[in-house]
């Protein structure tokens, strides 16, 4: 039996694991295809990104326009489908719910069958899970509340439709800018846990549904993407600024994590904190609760001095949501109406030079048992 002396770092730590030409993270630089997140949050839109982050270039405004076109005349669910998401349980987390319902979606879809390196079938794929996410987040939102599910509008953005079908009334120009800026930042972050996901899913060269029901599994954990709406409810069960400090104390005498801090990558900062951290000012200060951000900048702080450690996208992204009147579980959701287009990126970047990963486990546990038969065990 062969057992290996090297050492392998917990979580794979630092194990280069692939190549790729989608996302890259150079201390505190985040790129797209090579443009930084900042070029790419104050110029670029949802759509021009996902076209980005697929093509391995920004498109003409003819190819933007049609682009965009697609994803919009996509983004409506069957009837049919509908009625079957109506049966499925609401009284669950809504990434459960999310999880299930991608699944079912793929019955519905005419290429489901089709082969996973056909590449025109991947894209009218791709299309449609990109478009039909933001709709299935809102979609369980109303039936949760035993509402009517919207539908979408084809000439509509997907940052306008999704606040459109959540909240039932057309949003304003503002609120669509700072959503649309959003879901660039989350759109793809390098080989993190969901988007590695994905890639093993795809590279036994399963089905692009099944590779990214496996994204939005492992988007679901707090560690991962449920960590913005954790970083939420701390912020209300601090409650006011004055408590922050006898909070944190106790916390950290108690050794829990506080979450939306540190991060496995970044050790100087993640650019999209700072890019949310002016969004999550300006949004509290007209929504009339100037609170929110007063006593992140104060844990903020706090963190950097006592632990050493610097704000990630989620921490900042919270108050953001929050101040836009969205609900606390359906923070994570929102990230997989973005996310699932670096998913799609890294699916098809798999599928493109594909080798299935079959990794080794370095063996501890015990050597040279010898069989007992039951008959002589005490």
């Amino acid at each position: 039996m062969q057992v290996y002396d090297g050492a392998v770092d917990r979580g794979l730590e630092g194990v280069i694991a692939c190549t790729t030409g989608i996302s890259s993270i150079v201390d505190a630089t985040l790129c797209y295809r090579g443009y930084t997140i900042e070029q790419l949050a104050e110029n670029s839109s949802f759509e021009e990104t996902v076209f980005l982050l697929w093509n391995d270039r920004l498109p003409t405004k003819g190819e933007l326009e049609e682009f965009k076109s697609t994803i919009g005349k996509e983004a409506a669910l069957e009837s049919d489908l509908i009625a079957a998401l109506k049966n499925l349980p609401t009284n669950v987390h809504p990434m459960a719910w999310l999880r299930t319902a991608v699944s079912t979606m793929g019955l519905w879809d005419v290429d489901a069958d089709a082969d996973a390196t056909d590449e025109d079938a991947n894209r009218r794929k791709a299309i449609r899970l990109t478009s039909k996410m933001g709709t299935l987040v809102a979609a369980y939102a109303r039936i949760r509340d035993g509402k009517e599910v919207v539908s979408p509008k084809p000439d509509k953005s997907t940052a306008w439709n999704f606040l459109y079908m959540l909240k039932g009334e057309e949003p304003s120009e503002e609120m669509v800018k700072v959503f649309d800026t959003c879901l660039i930042l989350h759109a793809d972050h390098e080989l993190n846990c969901s988007a590695f996901s994905a890639r093993v899913v795809a590279s036994s060269l399963s089905d692009m549904h099944s590779a990214i029901v496996s994204g939005i599994g492992a988007l679901k954990g707090p560690l991962h993407g449920g960590a913005n709406e954790q970083v939420m409810r701390t912020l209300k069960e601090v409650g006011s600024e004055d408590n922050i400090i006898p909070w944190l104390e106790t916390a950290l005498a108690e050794k829990r994590k506080i979450m939306g801090f540190g991060h496995r990558v970044y050790k100087n900062g993640d650019p999209r904190a700072k890019i949310l951290r002016s969004i999550s000012k300006e949004m509290t200060e007209k929504s009339s609760e100037p609170q929110w951000f007063k006593m992140s900048t104060i844990l903020d702080k706090e963190m950097e001095e006592r632990k050493g450690l610097l704000p990630n996208v989620d921490f900042y992204s919270a108050s953001v949501y929050y101040s836009m009147g969205i609900p606390l579980d359906m923070f994570t959701p929102i990230f997989a109406t973005s996310r699932v287009s670096g998913w799609i990126a890294h699916i098809l970047e798999q599928y493109s030079n594909n080798r299935i990963y079959r990794p080794r486990g370095q063996w501890v546990g015990k050597t040279n048992q010898k069989y007992v038969p039951i008959s002589e065990r005490s």
